[in-house]
C-alpha cells in the first residue's frame, strides 16, 4: 500500500494509529547487524544505560562494517524500556499544608542595573489560594518577607510548609536526614510551623505550586504592563483578590477558591504569633577615606567622621539605615539601581566646610611659622577693604618672608 500511494510506510503506520488500528508487522529483512544482536541485547541487559555510541565501538571491535546511523535506530528498538511510574493522587485536609516555591519571570532594568524579577509562590495545598509577591532577588531576607506577607494575607498558616530542595530552606540532605537553613528554622519556630521537603525528583510531592507558577504565568504575567515592581504587586495582589480567588476549587468543583479558603480552610490555619518577624536586611560594611558605604550596588552618604570605620547597614525595602554600635548616624531611601550616589545634603556640606576651614588655616599656619610679623599682618589685613585671602595671594609671587618684609616696610 505505501508503494501504491507513493508515501512512506511510517505515515501509515502513524495514520492507523490514530485511527486506532493495530500496526502492520511487515517481514524484516536479513540485516548485517543480525549476527550481533545477541552481544547487543546481553550487553544491554546488563548496562541498560549504555550509550549507543560505546555499543557501536564495541561492535565495530567485534567485525561490524555497518553505518552509525542504521546501528543508532537499531539499538532504539532494542533497548529496554523503563515502565512509567504511577503516582498516587496526594490529599490534604484544610489548613493542613501549604506549598512554597520561586518562579523566575525575566528581568526588570532599573537605572543602570538589570535586576531579575522573582515571584514568591505561596499555594495552600486544600483550598488552593495563592499568594504572590515579586522581589529583585530570591536571597533569604526577600524569601522570609514572602513568608510574612503570605500569613498576614491569610491572617493565618498552615500546620506545614514543603519546599522544594532550594538552598533557602535545605542546606544538605542524605536520605531522609535534612538540614534545613538555620534561618528558615527560626522564622518555623517563630510562626510554629513545621518545615518538610519534597523528596528529590519528585515532582508530583509539590505539584500544586508548580502548576499555580504556571497558572501565574499563563494568566495573570502574560501580556501584562507595569511601570515598577511596586505597580506590579500592587497589580498582583488585586489578582490574587479577584481573579485567582474566584476560579473553581481543584478539591471541591462545587466551591470557589473563595468560598473554599473562607468557609472551610481559614477558620484550620494556626494563629499568627502578637509580633511578626524581623526581615530587614544586616549587614557589616567598612567605610573607606570617602564619606560613603556601598550597599547592594550603591553608595550611602555618611557623616564626615565616621570614615575609617566598620558600620552597620540595617535595610528593608524602602529605607537603608546606617549604624555605629547602637547609635543611627544615616537614613536615606533604599535605591535598587547600581552605581548611584544617594547623599544625605548635609554629610556632605560638613565636610566641604571641614575642608575648606582647614584649607585657610593651614596657609596661615604656614604664614606664621616663616616670620615673627605674619600676626601683625593678618590683623591690619583685616581692618582694610581686601579679603585676608586675597591680602596674601597678592604677594604669593615674593617668598613668604619678602611678604612680611614688604609689610614691615609698607605698614609700619
Amino acid at each position: 500500500m505505501p508503494t501504491q500511494l507513493g508515501i512512506h510506510h511510517g505515515v501509515v503506520d502513524r495514520v492507523l494509529a490514530q485511527a486506532g488500528l493495530p500496526k502492520v508487522e511487515r517481514t524484516r529483512l536479513a540485516s548485517i547487524i543480525d549476527p550481533y544482536l545477541p552481544f547487543i541485547i546481553e550487553t544491554l541487559h546488563e548496562f541498560p544505560r549504555l550509550t549507543a555510541a560505546r555499543l557501536y565501538e564495541m561492535a565495530k571491535q567485534r567485525g561490524f562494517r555497518g553505518g552509525s546511523s542504521q546501528f543508532r535506530q537499531r539499538i532504539s528498538e532494542l533497548r529496554p524500556r523503563q515502565l512509567p511510574e504511577a503516582y498516587l493522587r496526594l490529599k490534604t485536609l484544610p489548613g493542613e499544608q501549604a506549598q512554597v516555591d520561586w518562579g523566575h519571570f525575566s528581568h526588570i532594568q532599573i537605572g543602570n542595573a538589570k535586576r531579575p524579577l522573582m515571584a514568591f509562590v505561596m499555594v495552600l495545598s486544600w483550598s488552593r489560594q495563592i499568594f504572590l509577591q515579586f522581589y529583585l532577588n530570591q536571597q533569604m531576607e526577600n524569601f522570609l518577607r514572602g513568608h510574612v506577607g503570605a500569613f498576614e494575607a491569610w491572617q493565618g498558616l498552615p500546620k506545614i510548609l514543603l519546599y522544594d530542595n532550594l538552598k533557602s530552606a535545605v542546606l544538605e540532605r542524605q536520605g531522609q536526614a535534612i538540614r534545613f537553613h538555620p534561618t528558615l528554622l527560626d522564622l518555623a519556630s517563630h510562626y510554629r510551623f513545621n518545615p518538610r521537603a519534597a523528596a528529590p525528583a519528585r515532582g508530583n510531592e509539590k505539584g500544586r505550586v508548580e502548576r499555580a507558577i504556571r497558572y501565574i504565568r499563563d494568566n495573570f504575567f502574560a501580556g501584562r504592563h507595569y511601570q515598577s515592581v511596586e505597580d506590579l504587586n500592587r497589580q498582583a495582589n488585586d489578582w490574587c483578590q479577584g481573579v485567582s480567588i474566584d476560579r473553581r476549587c481543584p478539591e471541591n468543583a462545587d466551591l470557589t477558591v473563595r468560598e473554599a479558603f473562607f468557609l472551610q480552610e481559614q477558620p484550620s490555619l494556626l494563629a499568627l504569633p502578637d509580633t511578626p518577624f524581623n526581615t530587614r536586611e544586616q549587614k557589616q560594611v567598612k567605610a573607606s577615606k570617602t564619606p560613603y558605604v556601598r550597599f547592594d550596588l550603591n553608595d550611602y552618604s555618611i557623616p564626615h567622621q565616621q570614615v575609617q570605620k566598620q558600620l552597620t547597614v540595617n535595610a528593608c525595602l524602602k529605607r537603608v539605615r546606617i549604624i555605629d554600635g547602637e547609635t543611627l548616624i544615616a537614613e536615606h531611601p533604599r535605591s535598587f539601581g547600581k552605581g548611584e550616589q544617594i547623599e544625605n545634603e548635609q554629610h556632605i556640606n560638613a565636610l566641604w566646610l571641614a575642608k575648606t576651614n582647614a584649607k585657610i588655616h593651614r596657609g596661615q599656619d604656614r604664614l606664621s611659622q616663616v616670620s615673627p610679623l605674619a600676626k601683625s599682618f593678618y590683623n591690619r589685613a583685616l581692618n582694610v577693604v581686601t579679603p585676608l585671602g586675597k591680602s596674601a595671594t597678592k604677594y604669593w609671587p615674593f617668598s613668604l618672608t619678602k611678604t612680611c618684609a614688604w609689610y614691615s616696610v609698607t605698614f609700619l
